[in-house]
């Protein structure tokens, strides 16, 4: 794209950029696979973990690559859950990019130009302020453009439902954004609470993904005992520094830390709910969220901290 500092990562790229990549980390020893054609998102999800380990070990990147790599490792994990593995296969690819990792002779020169290449792939990412990442229904942008004096939105997806619009995501003045729903109702009801609604891994540690037909968000939340929600910890009326030009007056709610960190991590093809609470009597408002990239993105903003 045109603009500077500003990029929407698509889902081929990766498939792009595999042969290069797999090239450097086969003649370094870190992939099995003797053929790079046949390199997948399991595969740069094992060497980008391995290069990661391996970085803790021999110190090849600074600060900042350090976290443009973990958010492009985890970008290439969720490409290989999209591609239908299973939480067995990233196990067992973690267990086999850290053996490799161990074994790696930190001066060599296969190693060393294999980090070089790293180096240079992710240098211009580093750099990048805004990226787009694109979801089967929905998208995630991302802004980490430093500003300690204006609210705004860090990491969002916009919604449209029956009756309102939602902006829902990360946000804040600084590289701490708080976990946000800013919704907008046609009726001009205002919800007096919110929750978020998403799997409890502890109940519940492989997603429910019925995928049959359209792309109903519904179809992708756990049944009810497999479900966990956190209350709303604020409540206020929505800035217009956060609200859309297409939205009305409405109101934004702020969901606990946590909430962010587990959203962080559910399977990209998941869904959330976030439910909006009325006056008693008054039916729960549901506005469904899809988990997409939310954690490639919050690897991304977390980049301007280092």
């Amino acid at each position: 794209m045109k603009r500077v500092g500003r990029m929407t990562i698509r889902r081929d790229t990766a498939r792009r950029q595999a042969v290069r990549w797999v090239v450097s980390m086969a003649a370094a020893g870190w992939l099995a696979a003797p053929l790079a054609a046949l390199a997948g998102p399991l595969d740069l999800y094992v060497e980008r973990t391995a290069m990661a380990a391996a970085d803790l070990r021999c110190g090849f990147f600074n600060s900042e690559l350090r976290a443009a790599l973990e958010a492009g490792r985890i970008q290439t994990r969720n490409a290989a859950l999209r591609g239908g593995a299973s939480a067995d296969d990233l196990s067992r690819a973690d267990a086999r990019a850290l053996s490799s990792a161990k074994t790696v002779v930190c001066d060599s020169e296969a190693v060393a130009a294999a980090a070089a290449h790293v180096r240079n792939a992710f240098a211009g990412f580093a750099k990048l302020r805004q990226i787009t990442y694109p979801g089967e229904t929905a998208d995630w942008r991302a802004d980490r453009t430093s500003s300690a004096e204006v609210h705004r939105w860090r990491l969002a997806q916009q919604t449209d439902f029956a009756g309102g619009q939602m902006v829902f995501g990360l946000a804040g003045r600084d590289t701490r954004p708080v976990l946000l729903a800013l919704a907008s109702f046609a009726d001009g009801q205002a919800p007096f609470g919110a929750r978020l609604v998403l799997r409890d891994s502890s109940r519940a540690s492989q997603p429910y993904l019925d995928l049959r037909g359209d792309l109903d968000l519904s179809r992708r939340m756990p049944p009810a005992g497999a479900r966990r929600s956190y209350a709303a910890e604020a409540r206020s009326k929505a800035g217009l520094d956060l609200r859309p030009e297409t939205m009305g007056a409405g109101w934004a709610f702020r969901f606990p830390a946590e909430a962010a960190e587990r959203l962080a991590t559910l399977h990209p093809r998941e869904a959330v709910a976030v439910e909006f609470l009325f006056s008693e009597g008054a039916p729960v408002r549901r506005v469904y969220v899809e988990v997409g990239d939310f954690a490639v993105g919050h690897a991304f903003l977390r980049m301007a901290a280092r």
